[in-house]
């Protein structure tokens, strides 16, 4: 081997020894993040005690039902079920369907959606499964607020939109640049939640969006969404169902990170075609 491969042969090994170490660079930055993420809803139901957390769940029932008054329940175009309470996005000719529960408020969510949405919408848009998601609010219970409530009606409106506004809506407001800390009830705000809105062409300057999210049009529907979280025995967000088995990471905990949740959908669907 001339002295000129050898020298190519290293520079090539060095090459391939930086590249898999800034990749496992980010590989646990996002772990970090992640983890960090988790444990700040999990110091939340400490602070406030695992008593209160189940206790309060039971009495918020009265109390979303008050934040929404005795508005009429509405229910966005886009939807079936119950009260309106199916969003299933995706090809109809898709045979399995996966259920994802979110909250809007939930720091997990944010980082599961910047981690992993654009990998999801791509399996939608492959006919790989269709997606239903559930949209709670159980922050507002342990952070205190109306955030998240006021968040998944402004949801509802953009639903009422199209689909792919109100997916587009739900990606800005999980965005870094607009999620609040979970603490912080930002989005209990119509105008944050309208200022948002207009990083979305479909929704930039559609009046009769800013009109619903003013009116709070759907927040009985919001309301009633919110019921699933404990109606299904959902313990927290997010949650990836195929039908009533929870998907999981190999640590036990919902596949957040990109690499994570590919090989979770992988044993669950089969590997992609």
């Amino acid at each position: 081997m001339s002295n000129r491969n050898s020298h190519q042969n290293k520079q090539a090994a060095r090459e391939r020894l930086r590249a898999e170490r800034e990749r496992q660079a980010r590989r646990d930055k996002t772990r970090r993040q992640l983890v960090v993420a988790g444990a700040i809803v999990v110091v939340l139901a400490i602070a406030g005690g695992v008593g209160y957390a189940v206790t309060n769940m039971n009495d918020s029932k009265d109390g979303a039902s008050s934040w929404a008054g005795d508005k009429t329940l509405v229910k966005p175009a886009n939807t079936t079920g119950e009260n309106g309470n199916e969003i299933v996005l995706g090809d109809a000719k898709a045979k399995e369907t996966l259920t994802v529960y979110e909250d809007p408020r939930c720091p997990s969510c944010a980082a599961f959606e910047n981690e992993s949405g654009a990998q999801l919408r791509q399996d939608v848009k492959d006919g790989r499964y269709k997606v239903r998601f559930v949209m709670v609010n159980f922050i507002d219970d342990l952070a205190k607020g109306t955030g998240s409530k006021n968040a998944v009606s402004a949801l509802g409106a953009a639903l009422n939109v199209s689909p792919d506004a109100f997916v587009a809506y739900k990606e800005a407001l999980y965005s870094p640049k607009n999620h609040p800390d979970e603490r912080d009830d930002a989005f209990a705000k119509d105008s944050r939640l309208i200022e948002i809105a207009q990083q979305v062409p479909a929704l930039k300057g559609n009046k009769d969006f800013e009109k619903a999210v003013n009116e709070g049009t759907y927040d009985k529907w919001a309301v009633e969404m919110g019921t699933l979280f404990e109606k299904n025995k959902i313990g927290g967000t997010p949650a990836l169902l195929h039908g009533d088995k929870q998907l999981k990471g190999p640590n036990g905990n919902p596949p957040m990170a990109k690499e994570s949740f590919i090989a979770a959908i992988d044993k669950e669907f089969g590997p992609k075609k």
